[in-house]
């Protein structure tokens, strides 16, 4: 009989360890080149260690835990929807600055344990996507002079 949690972890590894592969692939394959030197970086950087957890779990050398049962799955389904709409539809329609931000504060409102029926709340999630953004701005487009998708504002 199968270890369930090990089974779970050397698929989901799997699973990174594919869209790594992938992800950088596309940074190393698309032009301008400079406009691609930092995905191409951290893209490297997440590819090693997305097949290092997969050596590692294919050899059952990694600490599993219990797995990811039902009430898990139901937990994480709303922030995989959202990044899924993100990454295939808003940041390109909408803008890497105005997609990352309402995904942002989609994701905060979802996870916040705050209460949603009370006006501080919801002004401190506001105020922490507004950092969120110009934390992002900062350091994508001034720092690092990152080319960003664009459209309708950014």
């Amino acid at each position: 009989m199968t270890d369930l949690p090990r089974v779970q972890h050397v698929v989901a590894s799997g699973l990174v360890a594919a869209v790594g592969v992938s992800v950088a692939y596309v940074s190393y394959t698309r032009e301008p080149a400079a406009a691609f030197l930092f995905p191409r970086i951290i893209s490297t950087v997440f590819v090693v260690l997305a097949l290092w957890t997969f050596g590692k779990a294919l050899l059952g050398q990694t600490k599993v835990g219990n797995g990811l049962d039902r009430e898990a799955m139901i937990n994480i389904a709303p922030g995989l929807v959202v990044s899924l709409i993100f990454v295939f539809w808003a940041a390109q329609t909408l803008g890497f600055y105005t997609a990352s931000t309402i995904a942002f504060f989609v994701l905060l409102s979802l996870y916040d344990p705050a209460p949603h029926g009370e006006l501080k709340t919801w002004i401190k999630r506001i105020l922490i996507t507004a950092g969120f953004l110009v934390v992002m701005y900062g350091l994508f487009a001034r720092l690092l002079s990152v080319f960003t998708p664009r459209e309708i504002f950014f």
